[in-house]
């Protein structure tokens, strides 16, 4: 589970800001939101993050974003220009993205520095916390020197050797992350304390699923098994969309080329054709603004294309995807945080309330926090949705504001830092201002024709 991020001179956030989701000891409401992972620890399963447009709420999406995309391939070269931009001494100055984490009881803290202007990776650590406030490195590096593991990482003679020999080979690599490079191809031993690389690696790339406006994570296999597919057509029929059937149906090439582009169909053709000529057993699945399609094959078979189709009511007719309204598709690019049975997930949600209706989108947070009620998954979502800053929904140590301050920088701060009364109604305090993260408009009058 995700305990701390904090940033450092990206985007937005020039001085180091943090959130935490360590839960508060003196808040006693709603104690389901919390998860217990030792004596003294208890984590929060939500953070919902408040600000006003242009305040900096999807640039702290982008921190998850950004640390995923330079753990997988380095640092982006189009990331240059991602320092923060407020003073020009920022250019050449230490970017710092750290996650802090919980794996099977035992919490670490992974990050790295970078002059993101020069490509240059600065640092890069791993420590693991202790309850008690201390904490143990387990590897560092600065610059382009060699990788070094500390000296209280216990190995055998022969895997100090081969950690020698890989963070000697990585030496003066200065745009990858050496916690990617020990998981590319390394021979590292099952009972082996090297295994820590592995653990952590996987949990940054497979336990954070990013979703933005523009994303689409749909896992299509909820759509071809009959019990998840009932599972769908029960939730869906409680958001009152008129959908009353969702199915799985078969069309051919051309019904396809009528959905995708030009230049995506011919890459999806190609495929299929290498995969016919090798009579290899192939599954493809795509997801546009306004289309499903899912193509398979066994061997040398004819490939078989399928996408869904809707009912509305009583209607004798089916519907597209495309036929349904912005909200509808919203939806459907939140499904799989309902239908979802891992273990361990963190969602990262940019406006979650994007074209749905307030009290639709509450519905959807009540069904979120009831389905994984006993489950080790995290929400972490930016919104404007005043309506559900509300005790019924979320303790008071959930939620969080990002607001700039008179140097155009964004600072986080949670709403547990205010004094407030428990019977104060929240949302009406925070649109009069009290708790800031609102926009603040200057005055304007129109002139006169003469």
């Amino acid at each position: 589970m995700l305990t701390r991020i904090v940033i450092e001179n990206f985007k937005s956030f020039d001085k180091q800001t943090e959130l935490i989701m360590v839960s508060s000891s003196k808040i006693r409401t709603k104690p389901n939101h919390r998860i217990k992972v030792n004596s003294n620890t208890r984590l929060l399963k939500h953070a919902v993050v408040y600000g006003a447009n242009a305040s900096g709420k999807s640039n702290l999406v982008d921190f998850f974003d950004f640390f995923k995309l330079t753990l997988e391939d380095g640092l982006p070269v189009w990331g240059a220009k991602y320092f923060c931009r407020n003073d020009e001494m920022n250019e050449k100055r230490n970017s710092i993205f750290e996650i802090q984490m919980e794996i099977n009881g035992k919490f670490y803290a992974y990050g790295f520095s970078a002059i993101l202007a020069d490509r240059c990776i600065t640092g890069e650590w791993l420590y693991e916390l202790y309850q008690n406030g201390s904490s143990k490195c387990i590897f560092e590096r600065e610059k382009a020197s060699k990788p070094l593991i500390d000296s209280s990482v216990i190995l055998s003679k022969e895997e100090y050797n081969r950690f020698e020999t890989y963070a000697s080979d990585f030496e003066d690599n200065i745009a990858d992350l050496f916690l990617t490079e020990m998981n590319h191809g390394k021979k590292i031993l099952e009972n082996s304390n090297l295994q820590v690389f592995k653990k952590v690696y996987n949990w940054l790339k497979f336990h954070i699923i990013i979703i933005t406006p523009n994303s689409r994570i749909t896992n299509f296999e909820y759509y071809y098994e009959n019990d998840s597919l009932t599972l769908v057509n029960d939730l869906i029929s409680t958001f009152d969309t008129g959908i009353s059937n969702v199915s799985i149906e078969e069309i051919d090439l051309n019904d396809l080329s009528k959905m995708l582009p030009k230049r995506i169909l011919d890459n999806i053709m190609e495929k299929i054709k290498k995969n016919l000529t090798e009579k290899r057993t192939f599954h493809i699945s795509g997801r546009s603004d306004t289309s499903f399609f899912n193509i398979e094959s066994n061997g040398n078979q004819e490939p078989k294309i399928t996408t869904i189709k809707l009912k509305h009511g009583k209607s004798l007719y089916s519907f597209d995807f495309e036929d349904e309204s912005d909200g509808t598709r919203r939806l459907f690019d939140l499904m799989d945080m309902l239908l979802t049975n891992e273990n361990d997930i963190i969602y990262i949600v940019d406006e979650l309330e994007r074209s749905l209706h307030p009290k639709l989108t509450e519905h959807f947070l009540k069904l979120f926090s009831e389905k994984h009620m006993d489950c080790k998954i995290q929400l972490i979502f930016t919104t404007h949705e005043a309506s559900i800053m509300d005790r019924e929904l979320f303790r008071r140590d959930e939620i969080w504001f990002i607001e700039k301050d008179n140097e155009n920088s964004s600072m986080i701060y949670p709403l547990d830092c205010f004094k407030e009364r428990y019977d104060k109604k929240l949302s009406k305090a925070y649109l009069e201002g009290r708790y800031g993260a609102i926009p603040v408009f200057n005055s304007f009058k129109f002139r006169k024709e003469v």
